[in-house]
């Protein structure tokens, strides 16, 4: 019989070992969270705030920026804790936390992004039709539908990867409890999980592109039978913002999954990693405010109304 001590904790290893880049780093991804929070929890009370923006395509900007702050919040806390005062340790169940919750928003914002591409492809290609097609009850059960989608992925891969055994080393070569990273840890045999990783994530990942895909496809289709020049700028400008943000998301995904083995390696993952994982919340409220005008509108009349207010001493 062999001697087991089971794994109780994790260290992280975390971006690097430089101590001068300590310090740079923690203010540059404080600022970033701070932009995220700011950002994205501006977003959700503007919305909520001006009724001109109650409707499906700001009902599912609102959950996007609910999404992008919560992955944030499960990454980036715990990345500044390690930057700032060195601690690196995670607990065996806060690792299996933050890879839920992590996993779980990510996986949502993949079917967020193509439930508002349906929408994108409702409105352009059936404008008549949009107000019976995405009603109230449509898109909060599409919402729910991607909910329920990510959690359900996050808890069979938590359930999955942590009823192996880890009694080889604690030392999770990244910056977080990363699916894979954890799991090359395992002294059981992982094969059977690596597969069920592979097919899954393939799943969650393509299905929602292949939607946003297919109602882009309809949409140019019938942006090019309009004959005048407006209204092919009309109807491209509401679907801008959306394309910029699938196209940054699904981009990192892309060049993080699908790069060649021969040139894969963990610092590319860490440096693909840091920019879903925090930069892309912080830029999907700066892509929606500053390329549309209703939002812009919206802030500026919410602004307005806060001087007003104090004008007559409220």
């Amino acid at each position: 019989m062999e001697n087991r001590t089971e794994v109780t904790y994790f260290i992280l290893l975390g971006l690097t070992h430089v101590l001068e880049l300590q310090v740079p780093l923690f203010i540059m991804f404080t600022l970033i969270y701070l932009i995220t929070v700011v950002g994205n929890l501006g977003t959700i009370v503007l919305i909520l705030l001006d009724s001109r923006l109650h409707t499906p395509m700001y009902f599912f900007l609102s959950n996007l920026s609910l999404v992008d702050l919560c992955y944030s919040s499960a990454v980036t806390p715990k990345v500044m804790t390690g930057l700032l005062i060195g601690n690196k340790v995670i607990s065996y169940n806060a690792c299996a936390a933050q890879m839920f919750f992590f996993g779980a928003f990510v996986v949502v914002e993949f079917y967020l992004l193509s439930s508002m591409a349906y929408d994108r492809y409702a409105a352009v290609c059936k404008p008549l039709h949009y107000t019976t097609t995405m009603t109230t009850g449509v898109c909060v059960r599409m919402a729910i539908g991607s909910y329920i989608g990510g959690f359900l992925l996050a808890s069979l891969f938590v359930a999955d990867i942590f009823s192996l055994s880890f009694c080889k080393s604690n030392v999770v070569n990244h910056f977080f409890c990363d699916v894979l990273a954890v799991l090359a840890l395992s002294c059981s045999d992982t094969h059977i999980s690596e597969v069920f990783i592979v097919f899954m994530s393939s799943f969650h990942v393509f299905f929602p592109l292949l939607v946003i895909l297919i109602s882009y496809l309809f949409i140019f289709k019938t942006i090019l039978k309009l004959r005048s020049a407006q209204g092919h700028q009309k109807a491209l400008s509401t679907c801008t913002s959306h394309l910029t943000t699938v196209s940054i998301f699904y981009g990192t995904v892309i060049f993080m999954y699908l790069q060649p083995s021969s040139s894969h390696s963990m610092d590319t993952d860490k440096m693909a990693s840091v920019f879903y994982s925090m930069v892309i919340p912080m830029l999907n409220p700066l892509v929606y405010s500053l390329r549309n005008k209703e939002v812009k509108s919206a802030f500026k009349a919410v602004v307005e109304k806060a001087h007003f207010s104090k004008g007559l001493g409220f």
